[in-house]
């Protein structure tokens, strides 16, 4: 009777362990942790390394002139090493693999790209500067995030920060607007502090 009461006990003890185990495992599903990472982290070493180390000739022209653009770059008669390399970087959608389907948390602003009926944006770019994409030539593809929150965020003005946090994938979208190499199921949006 004792060898029956102690097994018994045993399966007891072995069954709530289980449970707790189960809804620890659910708990953790439901509130994942995401790694707080940096823009630059998303793009190949050599890409950041050759927008770091521009071509002398970039430094005489003007902000917002006709030739500063990507397209401007592209039709220029000098043509070196340095100013092909930096032209790659400028358009790459070379991107860092071990991201694909990670949890993570990352600063940035919204460009819209639709809207739900309630003028809430529900699709839209993620990117590291404001202005990216409007106002200036937009960032490579590989620092530039599509999103997609069903949930939808009322944006009253562009120059808001926010946190995003979701699970980033490789996926490569593209529109007039822009081309990202990255997307992001988004959890949660929140204004940056």
């Amino acid at each position: 009777m004792n060898r029956k009461i102690a097994l018994g006990r045993c399966y007891s003890i072995g069954f709530l362990l289980l449970i707790l185990l189960l809804c620890t495992s659910a708990q953790a599903e439901s509130n994942p942790i995401y790694d707080e990472i940096e823009w630059i982290e998303l793009m190949p070493q050599s890409d950041l390394d050759a927008l770091l180390d521009p071509p002398d000739f970039l430094n005489e022209i003007k902000d917002g002139s006709e030739l500063d653009s990507v397209q401007a770059l592209s039709g220029m008669s000098e043509k070196s090493e340095n100013v092909e390399r930096f032209q790659q970087a400028l358009t790459s959608t070379r991107i860092i693999q071990s991201f694909d389907k990670k949890s993570i948390r990352i600063p940035g602003f919204i460009v819209p790209l639709s809207s739900d009926d309630q003028k809430r944006v529900v699709e839209f770019f993620i990117v590291p500067y404001f202005g990216a994409c409007l106002h200036m030539p937009p960032p490579p593809p590989n620092q530039i995030i599509y999103g997609k929150f069903s949930k939808g965020i009322k944006l009253t003005q562009l120059d808001v920060a926010f946190w995003f946090e979701g699970v980033i994938n490789i996926e490569t979208n593209s529109n007039e607007t822009g081309t990202s190499a990255y997307a992001m199921t988004l959890d949660n949006i929140e204004i940056y502090d």
